[in-house]
């Protein structure tokens, strides 16, 4: 599915303001749209950088409401990211970070995890009530192979054992994400 330019555009301005909603305190509503895309429930990720340093990434995969209303939701949650806790994102801040939306595919969940195409999949790990998740592009960015991906996914994001994503007891799922940003 493609994502069309003016929806793009929609989906940047609805997570640019509810971030700066969020860290500003305002309480003005933000008008929605539910046309098309924009209408659907699909689940979404806000990554907010700063000069290239992560300032909040907030995300779901099972939204409870339209595209539209869950990146608002996640926007305003990218401000307060609990990463950043003691060094949030401030007013002052607001003209410096680049806000980036993914719009996620329905999950998939997979028997072979390994067969998974690094740069493409992303990949949410289950397993004995913990979790963990990375975007696609994280692989490439790091210099992950699959393996690799799989087992910081565990260790980093789960708090499970590195190679947990082998176990018949975990669920491995993966999706494709359409990233975009200002």
């Amino acid at each position: 599915m493609s994502i069309s330019a003016d929806d793009r555009a929609k989906l940047i301005q609805l997570a640019t303001a509810a971030l700066a909603a969020e860290v500003t305190g305002s309480a003005d509503p933000i008008a929605v749209d539910h046309e098309g895309l924009l209408g659907q429930k699909r689940g979404c990720f806000v990554t907010v950088t700063n000069n290239g340093r992560l300032r909040g990434c907030i995300g779901t995969f099972q939204p409870r409401q339209s595209l539209a209303e869950t990146i608002i939701e996640m926007g305003a949650a990218a401000g307060q990211d609990p990463r950043f806790f003691s060094d949030p994102i401030t007013s002052a801040e607001l003209d410096e970070v680049d806000v980036e939306v993914s719009v996620l595919s329905p999950l998939a969940e997979t028997d072979d995890p390994a067969a998974l195409t690094v740069g493409e999949h992303g990949i949410f790990i289950i397993c004995g009530g913990r979790s963990g998740c990375f975007l696609p592009e994280v692989a490439t960015d790091m210099g992950w192979d699959a393996q690799q991906f799989l087992s910081y996914c565990c260790s980093e994001k789960a708090g499970l054992p590195a190679d947990a994503w082998r176990d018949r007891q975990t669920q491995v799922f993966l999706f494709t994400s359409q990233k975009f940003s200002q």
